[in-house]
């Protein structure tokens, strides 16, 4: 086999409506007229039986004014030097997070041994003390 000779595998697509000795000229592939000739039929019509999605029971709402937070562990922030101010900014130019949201909230897992500055949008309890007894600061944005 010679480079000149590789032919492709890709399967090209049908292209239909382009005359009759093409194979798929005059209708197209769809028949003669009903329904599946027609252009549209919406998703999930089921020939005038009331469609799955409205026999179904409604459930729950949504909450438009729900904030979603980025999480940090105290153990993630070992990683600064004593000393530090800990800002959400400084949090996503080190990847600690990868996303603001709505803010940050700063959780008690792990154990914190640095003295830190540190800001966020909301802190547990047993965070902010932990911070505390560290020798560090908690400020509120």
């Amino acid at each position: 086999m010679k480079l000149h000779e590789l032919t492709s595998t890709r399967k090209r697509r049908k292209r239909v409506g382009r005359g009759n000795s093409s194979g798929l000229g005059k209708t197209s592939g769809r028949g003669q007229k009903g329904q599946k000739a027609r252009s549209k039929v919406r998703v999930g019509f089921e020939g005038g039986q009331t469609p799955l999605f409205k026999r179904l029971p409604k459930r729950g709402f949504t909450n438009i004014n729900r904030r979603t937070y980025a999480i940090v562990n105290l153990e993630a922030l070992n990683q600064f030097e004593d000393g530090t101010e800990v800002t959400p900014e400084l949090l996503l130019q080190e990847r600690v997070i990868n996303n603001v949201k709505d803010g940050v909230k700063v959780l008690a897992n792990g154990e914190l041994e640095k003295s830190l500055t540190v800001k966020a949008q909301k802190f547990s309890v047993a965070a902010k003390e932990a911070i505390e007894a560290a020798g560090g600061k908690t400020e509120v944005i």
